[in-house]
C-alpha cells in the first residue's frame, strides 16, 4: 500500500520540478552563451588590433598595440610616474569621482524631489537650472580652477555638476509620475507632507533615481579626468595627458583599461545596491522570463 500510494506523489513532484529544471538548465546556457560572446568579441577585437598592427596594417606609433600596452600597464604599476605611485594617482581620481558622486546624487535628489513637489519652485528655478546646464562641462571646468586653484576642489565640483543634472532630472521626472491617486489615498488617510515624500514619493521615484545612478559614476569619473587635464598635481588624468604630450599611445590606452575597471566595479556595487533597495518591487516580464 505505501509503495502504491507514494509513486503517484514522487511522478508528480518530477512533473512539477521539470519545468523549473528546464528554466535554470535554459538561464546557465545563456549565461555561458553570454560570457561566451564576450570572451569572443573580445578575442576578435585584441587579436585583430595586435595582428593589424604587427603586420603594419595598422601604425602603433599613433595607435599603439595591446602587447605595448600590457607592457606599459606593468610599468605603471611597477616604476609608478613622474608625478608618484600608479596606486597614488588611481587613488586620487576615484577620491574626486566618488566625492563629486555623493554630492552630486544628494543634490540631484533633494532639488529633483522639491522641485517635483511644487509647481512654483520649478517654475522659478526651472531657466536657471536650464541655463547652467547649457554651458559647456568644460567651460565650468577652467571656472572652478581659477576660482579654487589646482588642487581637488575643482575636480569634486566639476564631477558633481555632472552627476547633478543626470540625477536631477530623472528624479524630477520620477516624482512626476507618482501615481496621483496613491498620493490622494495617502492625504485622506491622514500622512502628512513629509510623510507623503518619505512613504510613497521617494519610493515610487527610486526606480527612476537608481536608474539614473548607473550612467552617474561614469559621468563623475569623466568630470575628475577632465578637471585633472585641465590642472593638476595627481590623478589618472594628468596620466593621459603626461602620456599624450609624450606620444604615448600605449600609456594612454593603459590608463583607460584601469579607468574602465573602475567603472565597471562601481557599476556592480550600483547594480547591488538597486537589487537591495527595490526588493520590494515585482520583476519585470523580462526579468520575470529569465527566473
Amino acid at each position: 500500500m505505501s509503495t502504491t500510494s507514494t509513486a503517484p506523489a514522487a511522478v508528480a513532484d518530477g512533473r512539477k520540478g521539470s519545468p523549473a529544471a528546464a528554466a535554470r538548465s535554459a538561464a546557465r546556457r545563456r549565461v555561458a552563451q553570454v560570457w561566451a560572446g564576450r570572451v569572443g568579441l573580445a578575442v576578435f577585437v585584441i587579436g585583430g588590433w595586435q595582428a593589424f598592427t604587427t603586420w603594419g596594417i595598422v601604425d602603433p606609433f599613433f595607435f599603439g598595440q595591446p602587447s605595448g600596452i600590457a607592457k606599459r600597464l606593468v610599468e605603471l604599476f611597477q616604476d609608478g610616474t613622474g608625478f608618484g605611485s600608479f596606486y597614488a594617482n588611481i587613488w586620487t581620481t576615484i577620491q574626486e569621482a566618488l566625492l563629486g558622486f555623493v554630492v552630486g546624487s544628494l543634490t540631484g535628489v533633494v532639488f529633483g524631489v522639491a522641485l517635483g513637489q511644487s509647481r512654483y519652485l520649478a517654475d522659478v528655478l526651472g531657466p536657471y537650472i536650464k541655463m547652467v546646464n547649457a554651458i559647456p562641462r568644460i567651460v565650468l571646468g577652467s571656472i572652478f580652477i581659477v576660482a579654487f586653484g589646482i588642487g581637488v576642489t575643482p575636480k569634486i565640483l566639476l564631477a558633481a555638476v555632472l552627476v547633478f543634472f543626470i540625477v536631477f532630472f530623472n528624479a524630477f521626472q520620477g516624482v512626476r509620475e507618482v501615481d496621483r491617486n496613491i498620493l490622494a489615498n495617502a492625504r485622506v488617510l491622514g500622512a502628512s507632507q513629509v510623510q507623503i515624500i518619505r512613504h510613497v514619493v521617494v519610493p515610487s521615484a527610486l526606480t527612476w533615481i537608481i536608474a539614473s545612478l548607473h550612467s552617474a559614476f561614469g559621468f563623475a569619473i569623466v568630470g575628475a579626468l577632465v578637471g585633472e587635464v585641465l590642472g593638476a598635481q595627481s590623478g589618472l588624468g594628468l596620466v593621459i595627458k603626461t602620456a599624450q604630450n609624450n606620444f604615448d599611445p600605449n600609456g594612454v590606452f593603459a590608463t583607460m583599461l584601469v579607468i574602465a575597471v573602475i567603472v565597471l566595479g562601481a557599476e556592480w556595487l550600483i547594480g547591488k545596491l538597486e537589487h537591495r533597495l527595490l526588493s520590494w518591487r515585482p520583476p519585470a516580464p523580462s526579468e520575470a522570463a529569465g527566473l
